[in-house]
């Protein structure tokens, strides 16, 4: 009878554990669904499906409503009652017309979608395996509301809202990745994430120093690497994939290779991607302005200006780069989670293309202009802790050190002195953040953050007919940043249809720079400059769902900018004839946004959402005319040049207007379209307007798209709107070396459009194949303010395989 009773008991066990067991499977293929999303509010809890499409859901015991979500399907809402019927076993059918979503850059936490009053877009990772960016940036490109500028084929600086550089925010697993020599000219920093290793993308559109502090004017690019998934059986859980791409327009040689190992409390992750790209090929098809038939080459110890064989060919516009990742994770209990993550990535020195297109005296201004290696690690430890008492329901603590290494190289023509500037910069920070339920309508959110900076800058001259290297000026001074904050997030559901969410953060800032490197090369009248500042953010906005098929929002928001390293101390040569000098005077620059939203669902078959905003831009940091020891123009590089410097001297405003259109088609297809315009104007020397440079001109993408059980078809376009000279920024109208001519000699951006066709197809569980055609008409463009074309026609082909 014992043994009997001890049977049942083992059953019953087993029984109990089989069903703290999910697993999530697509309606029509039965495949398993990979990060799958639930949350329940009674009690507290969210879990996301691993490579299995399983989640342990034991905490979900006794849920009254558990909402399924995953980009891509329609929402499930259950209890833990009818799943325990259903043996545990959910198919979800394939929707892409939700309103709502889960989200965690609005508040650090996972929330709906619904409850965020800000605008908020995702990329998932099986639209990323779609789409098939190269790089980073050309991720962010995928999403169609974030415009993107290339100097280089190395590089990407986003635009987002009428705000670029260092007036927006990267983070990566919710670590701060901006700098303090974030400049406001282009960066090319994006690059150093690895687009193979995201899990998930979200962009914050709009004002998120509440939550993020400095830089995020325009929005947050808040990026998430792949998550150590975890065994939920006895036997290890084994996954990863390997994929190889060749593209035409570039000789494209990419591999990649990512392995999951978990047990029940221990995981890691491995990552390992390279890329080989060759100078980029534009199309034949536009203007004449964007050829430069020649390069500049040593031969015989002398600069050759040497006549391309084909002159579509951008030379000098090769590299090539590699990231490793190494994530390990360890889940003692369910109350604990401690996740150690290595990121490593670094280029291949690579030319600066618009800087080879300047001319000097008939000919090219320089043998060479390129950038160094580009270098980045992180180490990043975290660990959340479900505590559910009085202060708490959930703490992350994270630390992360990073350092980033960067130099610039560039000699004149037929001139034997090599300038190089290196920097590196160490960053380390620390955050804590809380989420507490206080009742079942409010929610509060509430975290601090320790960042420091710490900028080593040098300068180098050699002659390159002796080899010989001496002291140069530096292009910083040596110097550190720093910032301490609190912030506090309440979000409070008033009824079942609206919910305020409202926000406060001070910020303390310091900088304290050493310009001893320099005072050797330039005349400054100071010796060190600091500085010691706070700045005060708040937000106010609510969101009203007047039925399940329509969402309004609004929201009011303040954010801030703090003077790094770049404002306050860079010697550069902004543009030919004039160079910038540091200035130890300045403060913050703040912005005041103001959204307002609407999203509605039709029939089921349509989803319309529009978004207008305006940013007012006031104390902002601006490059104007300066005088440095009394003097309007100093040497510099041989050449007498106008003094500038960043100055606190002008206000802004941008407005505009986001629109997304969907519309579900029958057999398979569907429609989709996201288009963007934006105006900006700033305040010039002599009080009047000019427009602003970073707001893009009108820019979308339209895609029409076929998906059926093993292949999936989309046929899109790519599009921008002209840019007329009188319309280009005063800044931007004298760049002969990035713009067309117009029909009387003017500067400026031509529209253009591109026709596209990608094919993803599942030979089988195991391998999927993906090809494309994009500029299948070959057009020769160049995006707005970019120094060098986008690709011509360009073929590509890709092998994945999945286990």
């Amino acid at each position: 009878m014992k043994k009997i009773i001890f049977l049942w008991l083992c059953f019953g066990v087993m029984s109990i554990s089989h069903s703290q067991t999910l697993t999530i499977k697509d309606q029509k293929t039965n495949i398993p669904l990979e990060l799958v999303t639930l949350i329940s509010k009674t009690p507290n809890s969210f879990a996301i499906t691993n490579a299995n499409g399983q989640a342990n859901i034991l905490a979900f015991k006794g849920a009254e409503m558990i909402e399924i979500r995953t980009l891509g399907y329609k929402t499930v809402v259950t209890n833990y009652a009818e799943l325990q019927s259903s043996n545990f076993e959910i198919l979800m059918e394939s929707f892409n017309l939700n309103l709502n979503e889960v989200v965690v850059s609005g508040t650090r936490w996972n929330q709906i979608s619904d409850n965020v009053p800000s605008k908020i877009t995702s990329i998932s990772s099986k639209e990323i395996a779609f789409q098939n960016p190269q790089t980073a940036a050309d991720l962010l490109e995928v999403s169609g509301r974030v415009y993107i500028q290339k100097s280089q084929q190395g590089g990407g600086s986003p635009m987002i809202r009428g705000f670029a550089t260092n007036r927006l925010l990267y983070t990566l697993d919710g670590v701060r990745m901006n700098t303090a020599i974030f400049r406001g000219g282009n960066l090319q920093n994006v690059i150093n994430m690895d687009p193979f290793a995201i899990e998930n993308t979200e962009i914050l559109f709009g004002p998120g120093s509440v939550i993020y502090g400095s830089d995020a004017i325009g929005g947050v690019m808040s990026f998430k690497t792949l998550t150590p998934q975890l065994s939920l059986s006895e036997q290890p859980l084994v996954s990863g994939k390997g994929i190889t791409r060749y593209s035409s327009s570039n000789n494209e040689k990419t591999g990649h290779f990512d392995v999951n190992v978990g047990w029940k409390k221990w995981a890691f992750v491995t990552s390992f991607s390279t890329w080989d790209f060759d100078h980029l090929k534009q199309g034949s098809h536009g203007p004449v302005d964007y050829i430069k038939n020649y390069y500049v080459q040593q031969q015989n110890n002398a600069d050759q200006v040497v006549t391309q064989e084909d002159p579509l060919l951008q030379i000098p516009s090769a590299y090539s780069q590699m990231n490793i990742m190494q994530k390990l994770r360890y889940v003692p209990n369910e109350s604990w989670d401690f996740q150690y993550g290595f990121h490593y990535s670094e280029t291949s020195p690579y030319g600066r293309y618009d800087r080879h297109n300047r001319i000097r005296n008939g000919t090219a201004r320089y043998a060479e202009w390129s950038y160094g290696p580009q270098k980045w690690t992180m180490n990043h430890f975290s660990l959340n802790h479900k505590g559910e008492n009085k202060l708490y329901d959930q703490a992350t603590f994270r630390l992360a050190y990073q350092k980033f290494g960067e130099s610039r190289i560039d000699r004149s023509l037929n001139k034997t002195k090599r300038r190089n500037n290196m920097e590196e910069v160490q960053a380390y920070s620390v955050n804590l953040d809380f989420i507490k339920t206080i009742s079942l309508k409010n929610t509060l959110f509430y975290g601090f953050e320790y960042v420091l900076n710490d900028v080593d800058s040098e300068g180098m001259q050699t002659d390159i007919s002796t080899n010989i290297s001496t002291k140069g000026a530096s292009r910083y001074p040596n110097a550190q940043w720093s910032s301490l904050a609190v912030y506090l997030n309440d979000t409070f559901e008033v009824s079942e249809q609206f919910t305020l969410q409202a926000g406060l953060r001070y910020n303390h800032f310091t900088l304290d720079a050493d310009f001893a490197n320099n005072l050797d090369f330039y005349p400054f009248p100071f010796k060190t400059a600091s500085l010691s500042n706070g700045a005060l953010t708040g937000s106010l906005g609510g969101v009203f769902r007047p039925a399940e098929d329509w969402v309004l929002n609004a929201n009011f928001g303040t954010a801030f900018r703090s003077p790094n390293v770049d404002d306050i101390g860079k010697v550069f040569d902004s543009e030919p004839g004039s160079v910038t000098v540091p200035n130890p005077n300045l403060e913050a620059e703040y912005a005041y946004n103001w959204d307002l939203g609407i999203a509605k669902v039709f029939s089921d078959a349509v989803k319309l959402d529009i978004t207008a905003y305006y940013t007012l831009l006031k104390n902002a940091l601006v490059r104007r005319d300066f005088k440095l020891n009394g003097q309007v123009e100093i040497m510099y590089d041989g050449q007498l040049s106008k003094v500038q410097a960043m100055q606190n001297a002008a206000k802004a405003k941008v407005y505009g207007v986001q629109l997304g259109l969907a519309v579900k088609l029958p057999s398979g297809f569907s429609f989709s379209s996201d288009v963007n315009y934006q105006k900006g104007e700033e305040e010039l020397d002599d009080g009047i307007t000019s427009s602003s440079r970073h707001a893009a001109p009108f820019f979308g993408v339209s895609r029409l798209t076929f998906k059926a059980q093993k292949i999936k078809l989309q046929f899109y376009s790519t599009y921008q709107g002209e840019r007329k000279f009188e319309d280009l920024a005063v800044s931007e109208q004298s760049k002969d070396e990035i713009y067309a001519k117009d029909l009387n000699g003017n500067n400026y951006s031509p529209s253009w459009y591109t026709l596209n066709l990608k094919a993803l197809y599942n030979l089988s569980e195991t391998f999927v194949i993906n090809a494309g055609i994009e500029n299948m008409t070959d057009q020769r463009y160049r995006p707005y303010s970019s120094g060098i074309s986008a690709s011509g026609r360009n073929f590509i082909m890709s092998l994945q395989a999945n286990f």
